[in-house]
């Protein structure tokens, strides 16, 4: 053997000793110092996660009978995520499904593609990691045919799940309470480490508005966890371990089925009988609540529309429909979300302000057609003169010079258009007191703040919009004028007054505002809360929708938290005079024809007509009033825009709504001895936490 050849088979046995050395050294690491780790990859690829959809709660009226459940459906549901890996980004996938749904692979295209801002519905608002539902109808025939050919339809399954369901007992609909249901997107997933992703479509969504919103975490429940074993193949052989998941909780609300269908029925006559007679009535809104504690029995908005038109998908028509104004936005609760000048029936506010700054309960006032505010004269409601008299009769009769005279005087008081440091502004101040301007704090999302303007809020609108004023009072609004002159004629002075001294707090600022007018907005649900406080003495109670959650087990029911109701600081006898007043209203003042034969024996309405001016629009109809009137009970306010007078449409809308409460008129009453029927069992005090 020559050195070279010699040389040459050590080194082979180096590089061969070498490998050797590292295959061992390998071995030992993986075995000895990682052996557990790699047990545990290996146990891993032996088994899938998977999680178990919870099933979420009910929602039920004040006797248990359920305003949202679920119904149990075969729902197919595609995952974008699969068909996108493929070649034909999942094409040929979709061409075989549409062929077994009956219907095209373009309609299935839309509705797994994502949601965008130029992307019209249909389209998929949630997670693209989500499985996305194509069809919650499909038969057993259909369903079986996908799930025996797997290998036809990756990426596609059929499973049976809880789909919501809305049964409006007794014809109840709700939909603007109830709120409605939307997939999760990514972003809440990614914000909100407790939500999982079920591969559920039913249960893989979140409230949306209503109360699915706010009481979404209770409904929704917990999912379980299953962990399976599989072979290689990929087939379950065993369950490992498995948690259960826990349904979501039942939400019993104060909602009385019968009267929430009695009060959405009178809100569409009511528009209806507007519109026969020359009204432009375009939207309308009811409350009723008891004015002990502040629970809602209906709470109702027109126009309305059926929340199952979320179960399943929702085209582009439907969308734009539910949001147009064309449709009158049917999403839209007028209820705690429309704001509207109340009129007269703000004029509660406006007796306890005056007669708080030294105007004697038992005087006398003259009530003129008209009365000078200033330089410009304001007038009754068709300038109608009452001679004189006292407060009582000047809330029966509708009075509005009296209160104009106590708006302007006390701005006087206040220093005019240079006022005082600290003005008092006493008709401003007891308006915040009765609740207007901020939220009633009800358990809905999205309550409006309706407003009560003052100094500094006409400072911050002069601020925002004297620009335009000035730009209109120097060049007029010339399109406006080619159809309209007188109009546009109105607009430029009303610019060019705004230009100049728009920041001030006018005398005529205050007299609109002592009778709901001017720039004064109120949500239904604001005027509700107040005249429930007089009603009851004084208390400014919180609404509430919700009264118990019910776990799903029957073990424990919690009461829905309400926070501390502030008092009016107003004397019990200004309210009891106050009362007296619009007692008179239904006997014989404005609301006197709309009660006509009305079983008063049997329930004693007392009441406030409101008739809210609106430029260029009909006006706002508005009827506040609560019964029994010796021992009131309950509140009922119908407000219908563009509906004409209180008396003519909203005052009727009131009494039937009384009448189908208390089974006058030949009904049958949805009260039981003159309160809700509540059959479920009262909340237990277990020092458990509470809802919202």
């Amino acid at each position: 053997m020559s050195s070279r050849t010699h040389f040459r088979l050590v080194v082979l046995y180096v590089v061969v000793g070498a490998l050797l050395l590292t295959l061992v050294s390998r071995l030992w690491t993986m075995q000895v110092l990682q052996g557990e780790h790699y047990q545990q990859v290996a146990a891993d690829n032996r088994t899938r996660d998977i999680v178990v959809p919870a099933v979420r709660g009910m929602i039920l009226d004040d006797t248990g009978r359920p305003l949202v459940r679920n119904r149990t459906a075969l729902v197919v549901s595609v995952d974008r995520t699969t068909l996108m890996r493929q070649k034909d980004r999942g094409a040929a996938v979709l061409t075989r499904l549409a062929t077994v749904l009956g219907t095209t692979r373009q309609a299935l295209e839309m509705r797994i593609r994502l949601c965008g801002p130029v992307t019209p519905r249909p389209c998929w608002p949630g997670s693209p990691y989500q499985p996305i539902p194509v069809d919650d109808r499909v038969n057993d025939k259909r369903a079986l045919q996908i799930v025996e050919r797997q290998e036809d339809f990756p990426g596609v399954t059929a499973e049976m799940q809880a789909v919501r369901e809305y049964p409006r007992p007794s014809g109840a609909g709700a939909a603007q309470v109830l709120g409605y249901l939307q997939p999760i997107t990514q972003a809440e997933l990614d914000r909100q480490k407790n939500l999982k992703v079920t591969g559920y479509a039913g249960a893989d969504l979140i409230g949306r508005d209503g109360l699915e919103a706010t009481y979404d975490e209770q409904l929704r429940g917990v999912p379980g966890e299953r962990t399976v074993l599989v072979d290689s193949q990929g087939r379950v052989t065993g369950t490992a371990k498995e948690k259960a998941p826990v349904p979501g909780a039942n939400i019993v609300t104060s909602i009385n089925s019968r009267i929430q269908a009695a009060a959405e029925k009178s809100l569409a006559e009511a528009v209806q009988s507007a519109r026969a007679h020359g009204r432009k009535a375009d939207a309308a809104a009811a409350v009723v609540m008891d004015v002990t504690n502040g629970h809602i029995a209906a709470l109702a908005s027109y126009p309305t529309y059926d929340p199952s038109i979320w179960t399943g998908g929702i085209s582009q028509r439907q969308y734009e429909a539910l949001l147009g104004k064309k449709e009158g936005q049917p999403l839209v609760s007028r209820a705690i979300q429309g704001q509207y000048a109340p009129g007269s029936t703000f004029k509660i506010s406006s007796v306890a302000a005056a007669v708080n700054s030294g105007y004697p309960l038992n005087g006398t006032y003259p009530c003129p057609g008209s009365y000078k505010v200033g330089s410009r004269a304001f007038t009754n409601f068709e300038g109608e003169s009452h001679g004189d008299m006292n407060l009582h009769q000047a809330l029966v009769v509708s009075c509005d010079t009296i209160f104009y005279k106590f708006a302007y005087e006390q701005w006087l008081r206040d220093g005019g258009t240079r006022p005082k440091k600290h003005p008092a502004d006493p008709m401003v101040a007891m308006a915040r007191d009765y609740g207007f301007g901020s939220r009633t704090g009800v358990d809905l999302p999205s309550e409006a703040t309706g407003r009560i303007p003052d100094r500094s809020w006409k400072k911050a609108y002069w601020d925002a919009t004297k620009t335009a004023d000035c730009k209109g009072a120097k060049q007029g609004y010339p399109e406006i004028a080619r159809t309209d002159p007188a109009r546009a004629a109105y607009l430029k002075a009303i610019a060019a007054e705004n230009c100049a001294q728009g920041y001030a707090w006018r005398a005529g600022d205050a007299a609109n505002l002592s009778v709901g007018q001017g720039d004064v907005l109120a949500t239904p649900l604001q005027v509700a809360r107040a005249y429930a406080a007089v009603a009851n003495g004084g208390t400014l109670v919180v609404p509430r929708v919700a009264t118990s959650i019910v776990r799903p087990d029957g073990t424990r029911v919690e009461q829905v938290a309400v926070p501390p109701a502030p008092k009016l600081p107003v004397s019990k006898n200004v309210l009891s005079y106050i009362r007296g007043g619009l007692a008179g209203v239904v006997k014989s003042g404005t609301a006197a024809g709309a009660f006509g034969g009305f079983d008063d024996k049997k329930l004693a309405v007392a009441g406030k007509t409101g008739t809210a001016e609106v430029y260029g629009h009909d006006d706002t109809s508005w009827f506040a009033s609560f019964a029994p009137v010796q021992n009131p009970r309950f509140v009922v306010v119908v407000m219908t825009s563009q509906g004409g007078t209180g008396a003519e449409t909203s005052a009727p809308a009131v009494r039937r709504i009384w009448e189908a409460m208390y089974g006058l008129n030949g009904q049958k009453p949805a009260l039981v001895n003159g309160q809700l029927p509540n059959v479920l069992p009262k909340p237990a005090d277990d020092g458990a936490g509470k809802a919202p």
